[in-house]
């Protein structure tokens, strides 16, 4: 499990570097074409997009996913509460699992909300 969230996301984004500079960069960048077209503010805005987000990686277990997530929901004004809401429908969703997922999810979102407050 991640402890230091902020960290890992710094460690994830090097770890992402290497892998759009090699065989994989068109790839990455169809990736990141995707995620773009995706996040961007529609008919749903970004925010309400990443929560969304956040909740699909508590869902399907992934622990990057929350960190990148949790990060932007914070960066984009998120507050705990609509995190806290946005966790309880991952739980519905994914039973026992995403309650454990979910108190990683809460945890990262804590630490990018204090980091982002400094």
């Amino acid at each position: 499990m991640i402890s230091d969230w902020p960290q890992a996301t710094r460690d994830l984004s090097a770890m992402l570097r290497d892998l759009r500079g090699g065989a994989a960069s068109d790839a990455m960048k169809n990736f990141s074409a995707l995620a773009q077209t995706a996040t961007k503010a529609g008919a749903l805005d970004a925010k309400t997009k990443e929560l969304i987000a956040l909740a699909i990686g508590v869902a399907i277990r992934c622990d990057d996913c929350i960190a990148f997530h949790a990060k932007a929901a914070a960066q984009l004004g998120a507050t705990r509460e609509e995190v806290e809401e946005t966790l309880s429908m991952a739980i519905y969703m994914g039973a026992g699992p995403s309650v454990m997922y979910s108190s990683h999810a809460l945890q990262a979102f804590n630490q990018f909300s204090e980091a982002k407050a400094d």
